[in-house]
């Protein structure tokens, strides 16, 4: 897909969790609604995202193979991601080029290696569970390109900060909430931005971003780790979600620009 740059911003269509209280069954009927495009007025404001900050490199065409890592873009093929930059090697994920919503799949490849025939693989991050989780594809099945912030949530002093990767340059650093015992927000490095929107339900603050690490029970009707605005801001700094990040709505709109898809997310103490 060389030069596509542009990814619809919509809630994305996953398994729900079953909603346990009233509040629950709120946001899941909102989520619900969104799904079935009855938010698309709310939706129609963000309905392109980008997936890198550079437009220029939009319209460059399909990326020659990076250097630079971490590097991220979209599938031009469904892959077999493997255990070892191989052919041969074990397949530890199957990918498709679309996500069951029909959004691209997005990727974070984080290193590259040479096979023995010399072709070239790329090392990626893999979304959901287990979280951690690594496998390589064929370069040629992939179209990346180098990011450039990483968002650092950091769960002793319960902050959210944005770092330009180039230099290391603060962009943003604000209090969240985090999740509570029990729920934890799970740690991990180079977890990635897949899907943001703009979601109907306030509970969910006014811009939303849907990461890749799994978490058993979220904030977010999936069994993934959101990062979200709030209607509840006088929460935040504190350990009260079911393992989303809350942020303030003025943070949210930030990330809207600072943490286009393919963005890396690093989870520590």
């Amino acid at each position: 897909m060389g030069g596509r740059r542009y990814v619809a911003a919509t809630a994305p269509p996953h398994r729900l969790l079953p909603p346990s209280d009233p509040a629950s069954r709120r946001r899941d009927r909102s989520y619900r609604a969104a799904v079935a495009g009855r938010a698309l007025a709310s939706v129609a404001a963000v309905a392109l995202v980008t997936v890198f900050a550079s437009a220029a490199a939009a319209a460059a065409g399909p990326a020659a193979p990076t250097t630079a890592f971490p590097a991220a873009g979209e599938l031009t093929q469904a892959v077999a991601v493997r255990a070892a930059p191989a052919p041969s090697a074990p397949i530890v994920r199957r990918l498709q080029r679309f996500r069951p919503d029909q959004q691209f799949q997005i990727v974070l490849a984080l290193a590259s290696r040479r096979g023995r025939n010399g072709d070239l693989w790329y090392r990626l991050s893999l979304p959901g569970r287990p979280n951690g989780a690594r496998g390589w594809v064929r370069a040629d099945a992939v179209d990346v390109r180098p990011v450039v912030n990483r968002i650092v949530v950091r769960l002793g002093s319960r902050r959210l900060e944005v770092r330009r990767i180039r230099d290391g340059r603060l962009l943003l650093s604000r209090a969240v909430a985090i999740g509570a015992a029990g729920t934890t927000t799970p740690l991990g490095h180079d977890f990635y931005v897949q899907s943001a929107f703009v979601p109907t339900d306030p509970f969910f603050g006014t811009f939303a971003l849907e990461t890749t690490a799994y978490a058993r029970v979220s904030d977010w009707p999936t069994s993934v780790v959101g990062i979200h605005g709030t209607n509840q801001p006088e929460l935040l700094g504190q350990a009260v979600s079911h393992g989303c990040v809350r942020v303030a709505n003025d943070v949210a709109a930030r990330l809207r620009r600072l943490a286009p898809l393919g963005t890396p997310i690093d989870i520590v103490r």
